[in-house]
C-alpha cells in the first residue's frame, strides 16, 4: 500500500498528516498543504445554484491510487521538493467535511507552493473520482468545470475531460 496516496472513507486530521510529513525528514524547510471541503451550495461559475445535503463520492479502487502516483511521479519532475502527500475521502460526506488533503515538502516554499497547486489541478480534472450531489430537489453527477480544465492547461496538460 503506497504511503503517498490514501483513499479512505474515514475523516483524516491534518495537523497529524503534516507532524508525520515533517518528522520523516529532517530537510523539510516547508510544507504548503491544501484542504478541500464539500460546499454547502451548488456552484456554477461563481453562482450558488441550490442547497448541498450530502455529496457521494466514488472511485474505482486500484486505478484511482495508481492514477494519483503518476500525478505525484509527474510532478517530481516538474518540482524539486521533496515529498507529496494526498489523502482523498470517499462514500457520502456533508457540507464542511473534508474531503482531499494535499501536502507537499521541499527545502523553500516555492517548490512546495507549485507543487501543490499543480497536484491539485491535476487531482481536479485527472483523477478518476465520480461526485453527486443530492439536493432538496434531487441527486445529481457533477461534471468537470471549464475553469478546472483551464487551471491544469497553465501547466501544459490539456485535459481528457475538454
Amino acid at each position: 500500500m503506497s504511503t503517498r496516496v490514501i483513499i479512505q472513507t474515514e475523516d483524516f486530521n491534518v495537523a497529524d498528516v503534516l507532524s508525520q510529513l515533517r518528522a520523516q525528514d529532517l530537510r523539510v524547510g516547508a510544507i504548503c498543504s491544501f484542504v478541500g471541503t464539500v460546499r454547502d451550495t451548488r456552484m456554477l461559475t461563481g453562482k450558488a445554484l441550490d442547497e448541498v445535503v450530502s455529496m457521494t463520492l466514488e472511485h474505482y479502487s486500484g486505478m484511482t491510487e495508481l492514477s494519483i502516483e503518476a500525478m505525484i511521479d509527474e510532478a517530481h519532475q516538474r518540482f524539486d521538493f521533496y515529498q507529496a502527500k494526498v489523502i482523498h475521502r470517499v462514500g457520502e460526506l456533508k457540507p464542511a467535511d473534508q474531503i482531499v488533503m494535499v501536502a507537499v515538502t521541499s527545502a523553500h516554499r516555492g517548490e512546495s507552493f507549485k507543487a501543490c497547486e499543480f497536484l491539485m489541478d491535476y487531482l481536479k480534472t485527472q483523477a478518476p473520482f465520480w461526485k453527486k450531489e443530492e439536493t432538496p430537489e434531487g441527486a445529481q453527477w457533477v461534471d468537470a468545470r471549464v475553469s478546472d480544465d483551464a487551471a491544469l492547461a497553465r501547466w501544459g496538460i490539456q485535459s481528457r475531460n475538454a
